[in-house]
């Protein structure tokens, strides 16, 4: 298990080790001087303008999630794109099927006026 296995928390403890290294490294050696104009907050690089603690409305959250499962499709369909072939009736009907689904879910969000940004 260890041969099959080993690798990869090999892996997975240099790329810890690496992160905390460069964090800790950045925390202990980099430079601290806050300043008034660094402390600010800014969007963009550019002054923001209006509250800190306005709410954002629920349509940012909204297109987040709806852009990240749509996303998620895209992740999916190439795998399958790039065995196509070899997958045969069955990956294409799994496919079919999987696009169904995600056709079915745009076409809800579309009804309850989810893409919409102003109502």
């Amino acid at each position: 298990m260890f041969a099959t296995y080993g690798p990869m928390f090999l892996l997975l403890t240099v790329a810890a080790l690496i992160a905390l290294l460069f964090y800790t490294g950045a925390t202990v050696l980099g430079p601290k001087n806050p300043t008034p104009d660094k402390m600010k907050p800014y969007e963009c690089g550019s002054e923001s303008s209006g509250g800190n603690h306005l709410k954002l409305s629920v349509k940012f959250y909204l297109t987040a999630i709806l852009f990240v499962v749509f996303d998620i499709e895209a992740v999916f369909i190439y795998p399958w794109a790039v065995h196509f072939k070899t997958l045969g009736w069955t990956g294409l009907i799994s496919m079919f099927s999987f696009l169904a689904v995600v056709i079915v879910a745009l076409v809800y969000c579309v009804k309850k006026g989810a893409l919409e940004w102003e109502k």
